[in-house]
């Protein structure tokens, strides 16, 4: 998901990177959605544990940007749904955050393969030759 989220930015010493006109960049997610392709996702043995995470809000801002989900904003979100967690699904919380967060880093860069790839659908094919087109001539 992190990957999906992410806004690649180009390398600032390409010839891209340089351009001072360029459109507001916008996440993978939005431009998959604007080209009409559905993100694949992996297999999820466990939907109720990523459903969690997503509800709690995968991380939080301390005021310097984004952080890892504390004890506490897993605490305060356990006693409002009043959902009991294990210490184990507690601490997978907190993993699942931080791993959400470095993915999220290292995917800003424009070159970064996704971290999981599904089968190329005949929509991702059009759309990844009409940008060569484009882009070639």
């Amino acid at each position: 998901m992190a990957w999906l989220h992410a806004t690649p930015k180009p390398d600032p010493n390409s010839r891209r990177g340089k351009l001072e006109n360029q459109p507001p960049p916008i996440s993978r997610r939005e431009q998959m959605k604007k080209d009409g392709i559905q993100p694949q996702m992996p297999p999820n043995p466990a939907p109720h544990i990523i459903g969690r995470f997503i509800e709690m809000g995968m991380t939080q801002s301390d005021g310097m940007g984004r952080t890892v989900l504390s004890w506490s904003e897993i605490s305060a979100w356990c006693e409002r749904t009043m959902i009991n967690l294990p210490p184990w699904e507690s601490r997978l919380m907190r993993e699942l955050s931080s791993a959400y967060l470095s993915e999220g880093r290292v995917a800003e860069s424009g070159t970064c393969p996704p971290p999981w790839r599904g089968i190329v659908t005949q929509r991702e094919r059009d759309v990844s030759e009409a940008n060569l087109d484009r882009l070639l001539g």
